[in-house]
């Protein structure tokens, strides 16, 4: 079934630009076009649309407007905004309702690409509750001390970019939003970035201060829904997972980028259950419970539950949020790469090897949840390194305990 694309721009020679330039995808996309928020509402009140693409300066009703009132409407739609240079304070407006943002003139393969990418991620979740609940999501709960301490250090005198990527580089919220926003023409970056570390630095201190002190665009666990207990044994566990993955992608002389996004990847692996925790703690408490005495059931129950699991809701948001196909791809497979249909070593690889070794040792059942994949392994000639990477995480395990006793 062809995808349903409503482009949106008060500029009727930007439409009929568009129109042409995006011709040969007539097979794919049934697309409309039309030049305000106000008609594009009307629009959206009597059919169904996959997306909205917007101009962000408009007249009446602006690009973020109108995107918010879709958010509302209809949750469930990718809300993209295409523009030429805009305001900060237009742009600062504009992250909370888009899920991405693109420069005009827009390179209509980018386009097909980010929207394929979107579609095929968004598309995991067949529940539409659960689709509307990860498609308004503004952002990801963080660990309340790390967030503490983000906010601190972003309110002091001299903040530090370097202190402030390795807070981000410790927090999958916050990673996870720091590379949404980096990945996108936020910032006017063209280039794809994996590193929590280096999307900072590119940001910079300034917009990085505004996008967290007046956009509010991290946020942490509040009051009694907070699932204490769980969410600091996935932050260890999550923390571990990235640690072990990049030292097994730097022992297999992987490039800088994939070592980077061997811990990325590592990082946000989990990012699925970080969500269901969070915006449904009581359904999601009770496949903990019921699978506590069997962690390794837990997938089959999350599908017979929710129609999906926790690995399809975390790459589900990060497809919607424009993060790198490579941390996509290994956060939608890491529990099962078999499926993914790996020819080499990747992040996947690493990643999954990771967070099979480190939840074989976890005490945490919501960390249990895992088998090694020995054929997956086998398959991409590395059936012979399971031992050699065990034995990189008892070394990090002993590390972190010497370290804890100093």
């Amino acid at each position: 079934m062809r995808k349903r694309l409503l482009f949106v721009d008060d500029e009727p020679l930007v439409l009929q630009g568009l129109r042409r330039s995006l011709h040969c995808m007539r097979e794919e996309w049934e697309m409309n076009f039309v030049q305000s928020g106000t008609e594009a509402l009307e629009v959206l009140e009597g059919e169904v649309y996959d997306a909205v693409i917007t101009d962000m300066r408009m007249p009446g009703m602006d690009g973020a407007q109108l995107l918010e009132q879709v958010k509302q409407r209809y949750p469930e739609i990718v809300r993209i905004v295409l523009s030429g240079q805009s305001s900060r304070e237009a742009v600062l407006r504009s992250i909370s309702p888009a899920h991405q943002y693109l420069s005009k003139p827009c390179d209509p393969q980018e386009l097909k690409l980010r929207l394929a990418q979107t579609f095929s991620t968004r598309d995991i979740l067949d529940n539409h509750s659960v689709k509307a609940l990860v498609s308004s999501l503004k952002s990801i709960p963080s660990l309340p001390a790390l967030y503490d301490e983000i906010m601190a250090e972003l309110q002091s005198q001299d903040p530090s970019l370097a202190k402030i990527g390795a807070i981000v580089s410790k927090d999958a919220g916050m990673a996870a939003k720091i590379l949404q926003l980096a990945n996108s023409a936020f910032i006017g970056l063209r280039c794809q970035v994996s590193s929590p570390t280096q999307a900072v630095c590119m940001i910079g201190t300034d917009m990085v201060r505004a996008l967290v002190l007046s956009v509010h665009v991290f946020s942490q666990f509040e009051g009694q829904s907070a699932p204490g207990s769980h969410w600091s044994a996935l932050w260890e566990h999550s923390l571990s997972v990235a640690s072990l993955a990049q030292h097994i992608a730097v022992s297999e002389k992987s490039s800088k980028q994939l070592v980077d996004e061997s811990f990325t990847a590592g990082l946000l692996h989990d990012v699925g259950k970080v969500v269901l925790l969070a915006e449904m703690t009581k359904q999601y408490g009770a496949i903990l419970d019921q699978t506590a005495a069997n962690p390794a059931e837990r997938d089959s129950l999350e599908r017979e539950t929710l129609g999906c699991t926790h690995a399809d809701v975390g790459a589900c948001l990060m497809g919607i949020w424009g993060l790198p196909h490579p941390l996509v791809r290994a956060v939608a497979f890491h529990d099962r790469p078999s499926e993914s249909l790996d020819t080499r070593f990747s992040s996947l690889t690493a990643v999954h090897a990771a967070d099979a070794i480190a939840s074989s040792q976890d005490a945490a059942l919501i960390n249990r949840d895992m088998q090694l994949d020995q054929n997956y392994l086998a398959g991409l000639g590395l059936a012979d390194k399971e031992s050699l990477w065990r034995g990189f995480y008892e070394e990090q395990f002993k590390h972190n305990a010497e370290k804890g006793s100093v």
